[in-house]
């Protein structure tokens, strides 16, 4: 199935410089937002209470939740257990909350009528210090990917060729990161491991462009290397949008029907998909040209065979 044919000939690279110049304005807005504005760290990071409740009724999540903020709860989380009847909810430090007890009985407080009653199942408190060795353990995988990715790139790809894909897989998780920052919306483990798989998605689609730019060094040789750049993209383009078509209606049902649980993840992995799609076409090849990669910068067996050829 090809959405375009595979001689299609839109011409891409006549828009490179534009597309880099907007990639990079973006990438400052985003450094700036995470720079100065900072995440709204969730509970995983943050600290804070877990209370379980069993209501005698069901109840659903968003009125528990909408009357945890009417009672000045801020940023509560709720989840169900299993039925409507179980309830879980996840809140932040809030200044005159004591011990665990304290901040469940609060909580029991707030929620429960004469027309809803309900039973304090359990209640945690979660310290600063659990959150800040969290906080610490996703940095440390964090790390430990990019340098994965890293190894695996320098190794798989050409020095131009590297260069270029860092860059443009650096640009994917710097904007999905900045979104956060800018949207204000919650961060926790969960959008940690959906920007990390954004990483995954974003040199997947670059490699799959890269290697058919690649192919038509190797074949192409009376075109310039801004056509065969060109040509390349054409040529994938259907692969490109198709694979992130199903890909992005897959997260978006995750995004939907999850739960809260899994929604910033999936919100991360649904702006790194378009980003990412975006990036392989207007970014990862017009890095390749301001690079000036020719024939011989990708293909140094070729150039080695050639030299040898000439030598008497």
């Amino acid at each position: 199935m090809e959405l375009f044919p595979s001689n299609s000939n839109f011409n891409f690279m006549k828009a490179g410089r534009v597309s880099l110049s907007i990639a990079f304005l973006i990438m400052v807005v985003a450094f700036g937002a995470m720079g100065f504005k900072g995440f709204n760290y969730a509970l995983d990071f943050t600290g804070g209470t877990v209370a379980e409740l069993r209501f005698d009724q069901p109840v659903g999540a968003e009125p528990i939740r909408k009357s945890l903020v009417a009672s000045g709860f801020e940023s509560p989380v709720v989840q169900t257990l299993g039925s409507n009847n179980d309830l879980v909810v996840r809140l932040k430090p809030r200044r005159g909350d004591g011990d665990a007890a304290r901040s469940g009985d609060a909580i029991l407080h707030a929620l429960q009528t004469a027309g809803h009653p309900a039973k304090l199942m359990r209640s945690e408190a979660v310290g600063p210090q659990i959150g800040k060795e969290l906080a610490v353990n996703g940095i440390y995988a964090a790390v430990f990917v990019v340098f994965g990715f890293l190894i695996y790139i320098w190794v798989r790809f050409e020095f131009k060729f590297a260069v270029a894909s860092i860059i443009t897989t650096l640009h994917d998780v710097v904007l999905v990161a900045g979104w956060f920052a800018i949207s204000g919306h919650e961060f926790d483990l969960t959008v940690l491991a959906g920007i990390l798989s954004v990483m995954g998605y974003s040199i997947n689609d670059t490699i799959v462009v890269f290697d058919r730019v690649r192919e038509n060094f190797r074949t192409l040789h009376k075109l310039s290397p801004a056509e065969v750049l060109n040509r390349s993209i054409n040529q994938t383009l259907s692969r490109t949008i198709i694979t992130s078509f199903v890909a992005f209606l897959t997260v978006l049902a995750l995004y939907i029907f999850a739960g809260t649980s899994l929604r910033g993840m999936a919100e991360s992995q649904i702006i790194g998909i378009v980003i990412g799609t975006l990036s392989s076409i207007f970014v990862a090849c017009p890095l390749l040209q301001i690079f000036r990669a020719t024939k011989q910068d990708l293909m140094p067996k070729m150039r080695d065979d050639a030299e040898l050829a000439r030598r008497p």
